[in-house]
């Protein structure tokens, strides 16, 4: 029988070969049949026989399964794995729209057009409304505005922070739904 050179134990991901530390096991062998219940140690020396390592794969199950697998192809491809996935997923960002209380409705359907891009790629969008002068004494006008705001994007998006002010501008923030 050959012994392989022992290794440090695994810091992550399964354990294998001698560092399965409960007495008997479930193990498949590397064509995927199950060869059924028995002693950890007997199934670590056929799968030394086969030239592969006892991986354990199920380790919640009674008992843990274990297969005959290349450790290390086996941790490559699951590295490989988690790059993909990594590489997929989509982190939701925070785009902001600027505006003003008496915005001209060409340049408010504009603003829109950008808010609805913005949502349909995922993105939470802050609007702000910016006061200047006597505008601030006019606030009605922006909430009224960001109601509009609202009531145009509530199909695709839902108010997520309500419109407030915050010294000299008016915020709100939308997410998609």
């Amino acid at each position: 029988m050959m012994r392989r050179p022992m290794a440090p134990p695994p810091k992550s991901g399964p354990r294998y070969n001698e560092f399965i530390n409960v007495p008997k096991v479930r193990v498949i062998d590397d064509e995927g049949e199950n060869l059924g219940v028995m002693f950890t140690q007997e199934a670590i020396e056929q799968a030394y026989e086969v030239g592969l390592d006892l991986v354990e794969v199920s380790p919640n199950a009674d008992p843990p399964v274990c297969k005959f697998l290349d450790i290390g192809k086996f941790k490559y491809e699951a590295q490989k794995k988690a790059n993909i996935a990594r590489k997929t997923q989509k982190t939701q960002e925070l785009k902001e729209i600027k505006m003003r209380p008496n915005i001209d409705d060409h340049d408010y359907d504009t603003k829109m057009k950008k808010v609805h891009d913005f949502i349909g790629d995922g993105d939470k969008v802050k609007i702000t409304l910016r006061f200047r002068g006597r505008e601030l004494s006019h606030q009605q006008l922006g909430m009224n505005l960001l109601q509009r705001v609202a009531e145009n994007v509530q199909e695709i998006a839902k108010v997520e922070a309500y419109p407030r002010m915050e010294g000299r501008q008016m915020l709100m923030v939308l997410a998609p739904k």
